[in-house]
């Protein structure tokens, strides 16, 4: 077995979700981040446990054809991207392989192969940046992203995965709170104003919404942050405060206050338009929305007759794309401002045939089930943990005639096919897409069909 601080020659042949390369020296295997497959070097020894360790590059032998050079100044320290070091063609494979792997392994589906879909380009994707403030060396305030698995803030001059003007309102911001000393926020002191610069923008329609989170019911020089922001991206439709001072690492407060323009800015997605909030959810990727929704559209396969129930609907965002194809929608989110959300795009887009539910998805499901309400379809999209065991009681009661789960963890939304499969559903189509390009994360959609007899 080796030890700490062991140099060991080492071929990389996988990569972890978390970044890290898979190497096997004599059958133990060790982790080296900053790998990729097919990369064989000089492995320095960090940490050597009983059944597997860690360890950093110590010298690239071989560089693996999937390597390409590294665009961004800070990849490896930022928590962000994983993948800025691999060719995109190469990510898709990887994250295709692992959405096939853990439905084999762990869902136990005997597949050949899936497809994967990529949602468009890997640059400027993203509609939504929270910045967190700190100090840097020279004491001055900066916004960042956190390094992996911390608090640390790493300054970034430039990010290749949101739009390039960000930069311009991120600095804009750094010079009005320096100009003005005003300090970031200290969690374990509870001082300091400034937690975290916040932007959003609308990608059809061009608008952009500049938000403060701070620790603090008021900003000093309000009138004069609102002028920095408008010169800075004269896009901007909305400017607001987000009070937020509570202990701890929770990054939005409950009270919202507009300070400039607008309270929301608008987005068109499937067809439908969408006021956004600087407390709503709004997918990160639209384009790889568009892709998605309409694959579990697909998938659900409407004819305008059935009822549709969507748990975990969020904004109701996937279940009001297909509403117009059904002849009643149920949605069901556990958090209040998004039923809200829901309600009203729903109404701003004229569609009368649905309704939504504040509650946990599972014991709304079962409350629906012992109504006698049996959807056609059920969609699910939980959080990364998965279905409650409750989604699985309530399917044994209503048993639609098909469900369509979307899942941005493979891993349990494998273990909830599985589960689904016990009820007495096949897997029909499976397939992946890559929402978020040059990060760790990709979404499964699953369609399970009940067994006829």
């Amino acid at each position: 077995m080796p030890k700490k601080n062991d140099i060991l020659t080492l071929e990389i042949t996988d990569l972890t979700s978390e970044g890290a390369g898979v190497g096997k020296h004599d059958g133990y295997v060790l982790f080296v981040p900053g790998t990729a497959p097919g990369d064989v070097i000089e492995a320095h020894v960090l940490k050597a446990d009983k059944s597997y360790g860690y360890a950093k590059i110590s010298k690239i032998i071989k560089p693996s054809p999937m390597r390409t050079d590294v665009d961004c100044s800070v990849f490896g320290k930022c928590g962000g991207c994983l993948f800025r070091h691999i060719k995109y063609e190469n990510e898709l494979e990887i994250k295709k392989s692992w959405v096939l792997e853990n439905f084999r392994r762990i869902g136990k589906f005997d597949i050949s192969d899936i497809e994967i879909h990529s949602a468009g380009s890997p640059i400027a994707y993203r509609n939504k940046a929270q910045f967190p403030a700190s100090k840097n060396a020279d004491g001055k305030l900066v916004f960042g992203f956190y390094a992996s698995h911390s608090h640390r803030v790493v300054p970034c001059p430039k990010c290749f995965i949101h739009p390039y003007y960000y930069e311009k309102i991120k600095a804009a911001a750094e010079d009005f709170c320096n100009t003005y000393k005003l300090e970031p926020y200290n969690d374990e002191t509870g001082k300091g104003i400034i937690r975290h610069l916040y932007i959003r923008d609308g990608r059809l329609s061009g608008e952009t919404m500049i938000s403060l989170i701070i620790n603090a019911d008021s900003l000093p020089k309000s009138k004069i942050f609102v002028e920095k922001m408008l010169e800075a991206c004269p896009e901007t439709k909305s400017v607001s405060l987000i009070i937020n001072k509570k202990r701890g690492n929770e990054i939005l407060g409950d009270k919202c206050v507009t300070i400039y323009g607008k309270d929301t800015i608008t987005d068109k997605l499937c067809g439908l338009d969408f006021d956004i909030s600087p407390l709503s959810f709004y997918q990160i990727n639209r384009d790889g929305a568009e892709l998605l929704y309409g694959m579990a559209a697909e998938y659900a396969g409407l004819g305008g007759g059935e009822t549709l129930i969507d748990l975990y609907c969020g904004a109701g965002t996937i279940g009001l794309s297909m509403a117009r194809n059904a002849k009643r929608l149920i949605g069901v989110e556990i958090i209040p401002a998004a039923i809200e959300n829901a309600k009203e795009n729903a109404r701003k887009n004229g569609i009368n045939n649905a309704e939504f539910i504040c509650g946990d998805a599972g014991v709304a499901a079962v409350n629906l089930a012992e109504k006698n309400i049996k959807p056609d379809v059920l969609i699910v999209d939980p959080p990364r943990k998965g279905c409650g065991k409750e989604v699985f009681e309530a399917t044994e009661k209503m048993m639609p005639e098909r469900i369509v789960m979307i899942s941005c963890n493979s891993a349990t939304g494998a273990r909830d096919a599985e589960l689904f499969a016990k009820l007495g559903y096949t897997l029909d189509k499976l397939a992946a897409v890559d929402m978020f390009p040059r990060t760790g994360h990709v979404e499964a959609v699953a369609l399970l069909r009940r067994k006829k007899g």
